[in-house]
């Protein structure tokens, strides 16, 4: 019998759709029924909480910074007639370090001296005149007035003089020279910087819930990227209040060590050591499902998986210390969390102590 080339496609048509009705009918079987219609026993593993004792550590990111920094900025505008800036040298507290053309300023100090030596003259002869009665005292006192007012204006030219100086605000270590001679420079342009390498500071900042435990004198260990060696530093200062945006608290410690290959800026990596507990409660890192800002886990209780909210403290690679929410001799559920809700029929088929 022949069969034509439609009906075949409408066979072959009929035929996939029933395979797919067949399966979307398996996948829809409810995974709790069992062929009885009755509900099904989720096999999973445990283990019982207990304590332990835990000496707590924790890793975080920081950096190495100069005891002192600064960028070093020109106070007023002008053109460079004097460079004394070497590169990666080391330098005392006011050493001049570049000189501003400052000719007009000297010409118009010059003036005012002249002017101050005929108007002290002029005030020495109304002193006399003054004591005969020769002038009123109101005469007496404008050619004072005029002395003072001179001595005002040149103690503002010479002011100024002096910012036409740049100078070492410390003793440091000078920076990579920005300007060079002949240059017209303003307060914006960065002439050099200069760090005080003499003491560094490592600063980093650690969680919140960790702020408590943390020193004044404190000892830490740090290490730096390319160097086999550690570091210690002790802790002196916090920062006055939390961070909003990342729940951290700042730190800053004073390094104990003296080494050419701690330089201002390089990353470190803090290790610091925490109380040591006696009585943690630990448990898989794995068993601790985070919901928004909150963490809950499954104990097994009378047959059925109960939903607990924890808080926590440190971790490690694999654990967890709980703080709240677990208590000892309870039996947390470890596997197929996934799977797991509230009040959900469950079958210990393991229970690691």
């Amino acid at each position: 019998m022949n069969i034509s080339k439609p009906v075949v496609t409408l066979l072959s048509f009929i035929f996939i759709l029933a395979l797919i009705s067949c399966k979307q009918k398996k996948e829809n079987t409810p995974a709790t029924a069992r062929q009885g219609g009755g509900p099904q026993v989720l096999s999973l593993e445990g283990l019982i909480a207990s304590s332990k004792t835990i000496n707590a550590q924790i890793e975080v990111p920081g950096t190495v910074l100069a005891s002192e920094s600064t960028e070093i900025h020109p106070e007023v505008s002008g053109r460079v007639v004097q460079l004394n800036i070497k590169e990666g040298a080391f330098v005392s507290q006011g050493t001049l370090l570049a000189k501003l053309y400052d000719e007009d300023l000297q010409a118009q100090l010059r003036k005012l001296d002249v002017q101050l030596k005929i108007a002290d003259q002029t005030e020495k002869r109304q002193a006399q005149l003054l004591k005969i009665q020769g002038i009123s005292q109101q005469d007496y006192d404008l050619s004072l007035l005029q002395v003072h007012n001179l001595n005002a204006d040149m103690d503002i030219v010479k002011t100024t003089i002096r910012k036409t100086e740049i100078r070492a605000p410390f003793s440091g270590k000078l920076g990579l020279r920005n300007i060079s001679p002949g240059a017209y420079v303003t307060p914006s342009t960065i002439a050099t910087t200069i760090s005080q390498v003499s003491q560094l500071k490592l600063q980093f900042s650690i969680p919140e819930k960790y702020g408590a435990q943390l020193k004044n004198g404190q000892n830490i260990d740090f290490t730096i990227d390319g160097v086999q060696k550690k570091f210690s530093a002790n802790i002196i200062a916090t920062e006055a209040g939390i961070e909003e945006n990342t729940r951290s608290l700042a730190v800053r410690a004073l390094i104990k060590n003296k080494d050419a290959s701690l330089l201002p800026g390089a990353f470190a990596k803090v290790k610091l050591a925490l109380e040591k507990s006696e009585d943690a409660i630990m448990i898989p890192n794995s068993s601790v499902l985070p919901q928004g800002r909150s963490k809950f886990v499954f104990l097994y209780k009378g047959g059925k998986a109960k939903q607990m909210e924890i808080s926590t403290g440190v971790r490690d690679s694999t654990n967890i210390q709980v703080l709240n929410g677990i208590t000892k001799g309870d039996t947390v559920i470890t596997t197929g969390l996934l799977y797991l809700r509230p009040d959900v029929d469950v079958k210990l088929t393991k229970l690691a102590q």
